[in-house]
């Protein structure tokens, strides 16, 4: 059975792409509004990314890892992020930043962005189809990623989907 309904990041795009075509970030058009609108993101990502980070430290860690989160800050140039990190002991000894997520958004940017400390490489260890399927969810991250940056390279005119 298909269905016309995009998955959730191809739909998170197109409400990206949408506030940049109209000037908006969740429904604001002040810097003011967009800025109430990142704290209200920040604060519902929390659980999420405590969640995702147990994990990591529960399953690769052994528990060994420990949770900071900075809560939503003001930056040197008027811009504000929230982080949450997990740092363990071997990665602290090793001098090396900890496992960083980065809710940020930059005083000249028309809305918020996350990125992670050292994002940019993928490891790909597929053995078989089972393996394969599980890249689904990762796929569309790194594809959505790609698209982004695309779009940030140009404009939103790109994406025949956003054009009213």
């Amino acid at each position: 059975m298909t269905t016309n309904v995009p998955p959730a990041p191809l739909e998170a795009l197109v409400r990206h792409f949408t506030d940049l075509r109209d000037g908006t970030h969740a429904g604001h058009t002040t810097r003011q509004g967009k800025q109430s609108a990142f704290r209200q993101a920040a604060e519902l990502l929390d659980a999420p990314v405590r969640q995702v980070l147990a994990e990591f430290d529960r399953h690769l860690l052994l528990g060994a890892g420990a949770v900071e989160a900075t809560g939503v800050r003001t930056d040197a140039a008027g811009g504000s992020f929230a982080t949450w990190s997990l740092s363990w002991p071997a990665q602290r000894s090793a001098g090396i930043a900890p496992i960083t997520l980065i809710a940020h958004y930059g005083a000249g940017f028309h809305h918020p962005h996350l990125l992670g400390a050292t994002v940019g490489e993928w490891p790909l260890n597929v053995a078989d189809a089972r393996q394969a399927a599980e890249l689904v969810p990762l796929l569309r991250a790194i594809a959505a990623a790609d698209l982004h940056n695309l779009v940030f390279q140009r404009d939103w005119r790109i994406v025949p989907a956003i054009h009213p």
